[in-house]
């Protein structure tokens, strides 16, 4: 059975402390490349397989633009994102299923309260219950409907690993990460993943956060109005107060975080991390990302260091600041 690194293949990545006692660890894998491409830092097992999760959302709404997916602004910006559920959120994911011809019954993702605190609350005091459009991948299934309408293809299956569109997104990985797909997954939002080494899901990430919208070839363009409309919309791509709207509003880098303790982050000047977890916790990934990005000297000490205070990772004890999770290496 294919699975990813072990525990002896990974370094620490993150401590919790509490009142100057070291609680917790997180363990895992890191690389950062530089501006060029190159790899410049490695930590850990960073040519084993992994899952991607949603880190992978960059590539499959690339190879939507790819197939003319009528997408941009906001409306690229959900389709990659992983949203919390707001309101905001949802009538932009109505609006890509309304430019499709269709409604909240085509998706095929699963039903869901929302992440975001106050959208939930007001769910619960209106009485209505959890739903397809309120889940995080929402905006990517909307969008993958908008494709197959597109291009003429089944709306009912858009899911099945054999179906054009998800055939063309497993080539548009391939061609950016430079591997050949040997293991698909299933999500959680039921859409394919793929395996693939966290070397290969940094090119690729790489190749579409350094890419231009002047570019002589087609993707690299769409990958450059990818990365634009994600960075004047950054509420898309996460939520209010949450840790990628919040790394790309601050620090204007180019984010994306998976399920499973997977983070991407590609600075301005093209310095690109990719990092996984291995105890699948997330908590600590954009700080780690951040971190390795100042020290690659992408990004400035002091603007990450504004960033870290913002995030959810303080530790408390009786209500107040006893210590926090902080990235080590």
């Amino acid at each position: 059975m294919p699975e990813t690194f072990a525990a002896s293949s990974a370094v620490p990545l993150a401590v919790v402390e509490r009142s100057g006692f070291i609680e917790s660890r997180h363990v895992g894998s890191a690389i950062v490349l530089s501006p060029d491409g190159g790899a410049s830092t490695t930590l850990g097992d960073t040519e084993a397989p992994i899952l991607p999760r949603s880190s992978l959302k960059p590539v499959q709404a690339l190879a939507m633009l790819a197939a003319g997916t009528p997408l941009e602004g906001e409306r690229l910006g959900m389709a990659t994102a992983s949203h919390s559920g707001t309101d905001r959120h949802v009538a932009v994911v109505r609006d890509i299923l309304d430019a499709a011809g269709l409604d909240d019954s085509a998706l095929r993702c699963p039903p869901a309260w929302p992440g975001d605190g106050p959208a939930r609350d007001a769910m619960v005091r209106a009485g209505a219950a959890p739903a397809g459009v309120r889940m995080n991948c929402s905006g990517k299934h909307a969008a993958m409907l908008l494709a197959c309408t597109t291009n003429g293809w089944p709306i009912e299956t858009y899911l099945h690993p054999e179906h054009p569109l998800q055939v063309q997104i497993r080539e548009v990985t391939e061609r950016l990460t430079g591997q050949r797909v040997t293991t698909t997954a299933t999500d959680g939002c039921g859409a394919p993943v793929f395996a693939m080494s966290l070397a290969a899901l940094a090119k690729a990430i790489h190749r579409i956060g350094t890419s231009s919208e002047r570019s002589p070839f087609a993707l690299h363009r769409s990958a450059g109005a990818l990365v634009r409309a994600v960075k004047d919309n950054p509420w898309t791509i996460d939520g209010p107060s949450r840790p990628d709207t919040l790394a790309i509003s601050r620090l204007g880098v180019f984010a994306k975080g998976g399920a499973e303790g997977v983070m991407v982050m590609v600075a301005p000047d093209g310095t690109t991390v990719a990092a996984k977890i291995l105890d699948g916790s997330g908590r600590a990934a954009t700080a780690v990302a951040a971190r390795l990005l100042e020290r690659a000297g992408a990004l400035a000490e002091a603007d990450v260091s504004a960033l870290l205070a913002e995030l959810p990772l303080r530790v408390t004890g009786g209500g107040v600041e006893v210590g926090r999770i902080r990235p080590v290496f």
